[in-house]
Order: C-alpha cells, then structure tokens, then sequence
C-alpha cells in the first residue's frame, strides 16, 4: 500500500481481525510510522448479518447485509466473543458444504481448503470454490459457484450467525463505527436504515471499486445524497477478494473525495 497514496486504510476481513493484528505486531502502518512507510493503517472488520433474525423482522430488510466496523479496540470481549460465534459458524457451513460437495461425487480435502484463502479462520464459500478448482472440478471460482455454491446449487447451505442489531452492538461496544457495506440499493430501504441507525450504524459505503465492478456515478451520486439527508457518514472501500486483481488495481478503482475520508477519520479519531 505504501506506493498508493492513501493517507490511512483498514483491512476489513469476513469475520476476523487476524490481518490487522498481525500488521501492528508487524510494527506497520502506527501513528509514528516513518515518512514513505504506507498509510496509516484502522483496526476493522466487516461482518456478514441475517436482518432477518430480528424479531420482529425490520421493515425492508434485505436476505443479508454486511456492517463494517472502524477503529474498533480488537480486545473488546463483546467483540472478540461475537467474532468467534461467527467463525465457529462459518466452519459448521464450510463441513456441511464439503459433505454436499462428496456425496455429489466432488470430493474436497479439508486440509486443502483450509489453506485455500488469505484468513482461514474466515473460511467460506471462496476457500471450497478454489478447492474445487484445484480438484479440477471446476474452471473458476465464478464457475464453482454457478454450479455448485450459490443459493439454490446443489451443495448450497444456508448461513447462520449474527443479526445486524447483535454485530452492530458489537462495533459500537468495541469503540467502533458501524458502517453498512457494498449496499446499492440503500435508499430504496429508509426505514430499514432508520432502524440501523437506531441500533448505532453511523456509516455508508458510498464509494465502492466492487473489484471492477464499482458502484456508478449515479449511483455513487445517490448514495452520497442519502448518506447526507440521513447524517451518515461516507466511507469508500474495494471489497477486495484478491481473485481477479491486484489490491493496488482494486484501490485505483476506488475514488473517495478527500471531504468525505477527513469527516470519516475524525471520527475514528484518526
């Protein structure tokens, strides 16, 4: 990241916070970094929630909604707690899936998926996708999923874990600032983002680089309005998997005004 010109950035892994925390023991990216040394770099996570499981069901509510979370302490129990519930059950989902995948006659090794993703403890459905393709039962993590992966496939299960309200509570416990992600379709759903807010969201991802697949100007236009009239803050990420580009094209995709990354920074307090 040092050569991309980010003044800070944070690595908002499904689920965990394992690559921060080795970046700081690594002695990266701290307030006395030396000139030319990278950005500075945030605490963050980004947590898959099911809206759904509140009872009763937030109007509006999409299937499934990922909450970012800035600046968080990742010593928090209520943090580090609800953390692992979720790894603990995206590793149920991944067994279940690679049980799916053998009784179909495509048969996985656990090990090897576990050393198929840059965080293993946020395993998914990506690390059987590319076990899949090194079994050569597939041609590309897009072809494992059409066939075999995505809802309504035949090796699919379905995703338990948090619900936005319990991730959200989470962030806010640890210090941090809740920011609903990669969400489109935002301003169609005011009164679900009114209840988020009620529940502490603060943020949304309003410039958005989708690994070449970014949000529009019109979008990103939309986004920004809404943001403003609900007193959000704007954040900017590139919702990078590493599958089909390098980060520093991801980021060169990702176009954030350097008015909305100062409020955004303020207040992590950064």
């Amino acid at each position: 990241m040092a050569g991309a010109g980010l003044r800070a950035a944070a690595v908002t892994d499904h689920d965990s916070l394992v690559a921060g925390e080795e970046l700081a023991a690594a002695g990266l990216g701290g307030p006395d970094r030396p000139p030319g040394s990278g950005p500075r770099l945030i605490s963050g996570v980004e947590i898959n929630t099911l809206p759904g499981l509140e009872v009763p069901r937030p109007p509006e509510a999409p299937v499934e909604v990922h909450i970012l979370g800035l600046g968080v302490d990742p010593t928090t129990p209520e943090l580090t707690t609800a953390l692992e519930r979720q790894r603990a059950l995206r590793r149920e989902r991944v067994a279940r899936m690679a049980e799916r995948l053998r009784e179909l006659g495509l048969p996985i090794d656990d090990e090897l998926v576990a050393t198929l993703g840059p965080d293993v403890a946020a395993a998914g459905r990506p690390h059987l996708a590319r076990a899949l393709i090194r079994a050569g039962h597939a041609t590309s993590v897009d072809d494992a999923f059409d066939r075999y992966l995505s809802r309504g496939r035949p090796a699919y299960v379905a995703r338990a874990g948090l619900s936005a309200r319990e991730a959200i509570g989470a962030i806010v416990a640890a210090g941090g600032i809740a920011i609903l992600a990669h969400t489109a379709d935002a301003p169609e759903r005011p009164a679900y983002v009114a209840q988020l807010q009620a529940w502490g969201l603060r943020g949304l991802e309003v410039y958005y680089g989708g690994m070449g697949r970014p949000f529009s100007p019109e979008q990103v236009g939309r986004l920004a309005r809404f943001a403003a009239e609900r007193g959000l803050l704007a954040s900017g990420g590139t919702d990078y998997h590493g599958d089909t580009m390098s980060y520093r094209e991801a980021i060169a995709e990702t176009h954030m005004p350097d008015r909305a990354a100062e409020a955004l920074l303020a207040a992590i307090g950064v």
